[in-house]
């Protein structure tokens, strides 16, 4: 069974936070976040409590070192998600004005220093918007989305759970879309000519998203 809207509203408002860079806030938000788990569907709740176990194992400057050494610093894991689909082409460039663009039209304000593609923000984005919206703002992600989800898998990062959960609140893999993940794992980003070797190898090629319930 899909999750209903009020339950998409609060997982991806809970993976939105714990997407943002560990500081003192963390521990704020994962006890908001706990008691909530119980509201959500199992498939998007139990990857979101294996990362809170982690995070509450875990010491904020181990969290917030893995954070930087994976998520800004390996270009396949980045959480920029635009860069998957356009490298740093100028057509970045457009699909960054348009993402803000729709976010002004529903009156959602970025900080300065924050860029519209960055995974956290969709997701609080998302969040807020009409369900339906926010699934096809999402879906045009998608074969970045499960890029980073299967990257974030071969490195064995704790932040593979929390993408684990976003990609069980979407609707399962089609056809086309799984071609088009793997044709932009094989080729990477247009300005790259690196082939596998940034994104996902063979054997991370993704799988249908109901083999993941």
């Amino acid at each position: 069974m899909s999750p209903s809207p009020q339950q998409l509203s609060i997982a991806w408002q809970a993976q939105s936070l714990l997407l943002a860079y560990p500081d003192e806030q963390l521990y704020a938000h994962v006890r908001v976040i706990q008691p909530l788990l119980g509201r959500l569907p199992t498939k998007v709740a139990d990857p979101l409590s294996r990362f809170l176990a982690h995070v509450e194992a875990t010491s904020l400057l181990d969290l917030a070192t893995d954070y930087v050494a994976t998520l800004d610093h390996k270009k396949r894991c980045s959480l920029f998600l635009t860069y998957y689909a356009h490298g740093d082409t100028r057509n970045r460039g457009v699909a960054l004005l348009r993402l803000k663009q729709t976010y002004q039209r529903a009156g959602f304000t970025l900080v300065d220093d924050e860029l519209p593609d960055h995974l956290a923000v969709i997701l609080e984005f998302a969040a807020a918007s009409d369900p339906n919206a926010a699934l096809r703002l999402l879906g045009s992600h998608r074969a970045g989305l499960e890029l980073l989800r299967l990257a974030l898998r071969e490195e064995k990062s704790p932040w593979y759970d929390v993408l684990e959960s976003i990609s069980a609140t979407l609707p399962e893999l089609r056809g086309d879309e799984l071609t088009a993940i793997a044709k932009l794992a094989a080729d990477g980003p247009p300005e790259e000519q690196v082939g596998l070797a940034p994104f996902a190898p063979p054997e991370f090629m993704p799988e249908p998203a109901g083999a993941r319930q």
